[in-house]
């Protein structure tokens, strides 16, 4: 029994040594395609950040459009105005122009404190300054970080600390948070729809504003995963409901930037009192029916005032 199983034990032990032969000889090549495996994977990750830069570099780049050169000076207005410089809680230096209400307004004691688009600075807005002050209100404008001499370069919490800078300048200024309006436009409407949740405001108005950035980037850009990869939000739509103030939206229906239904969608999450009105034009230029634009402001601050009773 014992010389018939010495064969097989022979051959089982000369299986092994030239498995551990095969092994040894393959060592180099599963080295080989180990080092290759850790080059793919740095590769891949490589690869992975750099998209992902590029994104935010695109994400950053179509969201703000700071503009530097001051084209205009508030005293092109022809009337009162200061031009001050304030701070943020960040310490950022901000600029902004303060117009006071006619010296005899009964509206003196209510601001519109406007919060611009993305594009341009204070400067190119005098248009729409003048438009508001014919109400007979006061009107406060101020530069994000990185526009118009504002220091700094902005983002989304930025632009929230420039907001409540303006806002808290203004109550320095003697004026109440119920007396305080917000104007958002454009992209200045995720700034005041946040500003109003963060201080105490009067009243908040949406012009030309999207529901979120996810949502816009999402319709503009259609072949980017924004929603998934986006970290700017400005989510306007989803801060209304939280809001007890009246609300006035302000959209053209033409708008060829930010469509109608962004508006439609933001005055349904809206709480009473709102209001929503159509106005002509398109995206940048909200006076195109002047007179209708007037008489929507008009109807709001009444609103305003019946609720500040």
């Amino acid at each position: 029994m014992v010389l018939q199983k010495a064969p097989n034990e022979f051959s089982k032990g000369t299986e092994s040594l030239v498995l551990l032969e095969a092994l040894w000889q393959a060592a180099p090549d599963m080295k080989k395609r180990r080092a290759m495996r850790k080059v793919f994977l740095g590769a891949l990750l490589t690869t992975l950040f750099v998209v992902i830069v590029m994104l935010r570099w695109f994400e950053y780049h179509q969201v703000y459009h700071p503009g530097r050169e001051m084209v205009a000076a508030c005293a092109d207005l022809g009337r009162p105005c200061e031009d001050v410089l304030f701070e943020t809680s960040d310490a950022v230096e901000l600029n902004g122009w303060f117009f006071p209400a006619g010296t005899n307004s009964p509206r003196g004691r209510l601001v519109i404190l406007i919060c611009h688009g993305n594009g341009g600075n204070i400067s190119h807005r005098l248009d729409l300054y003048q438009a508001l002050l014919e109400t007979g209100v006061s009107v406060f404008t101020f530069d994000y970080r990185g526009y118009g001499r504002s220091r700094g370069h902005p983002s989304e919490e930025g632009t929230y600390r420039d907001a409540q800078a303006a806002h808290a300048w203004l109550r320095r200024k003697g004026y109440a948070g119920e007396k305080i309006i917000v104007y958002g436009e454009s992209l200045g409407g995720g700034v005041a729809s946040e500003l109003c949740l963060r201080e105490e405001t009067g009243g908040l108005i949406l012009q030309s504003t999207f529901t979120s950035i996810p949502d816009i980037g999402a319709e503009l850009f259609p072949w980017l995963p924004v929603r998934w990869l986006g970290t700017i939000r400005y989510d306007t739509r989803g801060k209304l409901p939280r809001l007890k103030i009246p609300v006035l939206i302000l959209h053209a229906r033409h708008d060829g930037l930010i469509g109608f239904h962004h508006a439609k969608e933001n005055f349904a999450a809206a709480v009473e009192p709102k209001l929503f009105r159509e106005i002509g034009g398109n995206h940048n230029d909200p006076l195109a029916d002047r007179a209708r634009f007037l008489e929507d402001i008009e109807e709001f601050l009444k609103v305003v005032e019946r609720a500040n009773r």
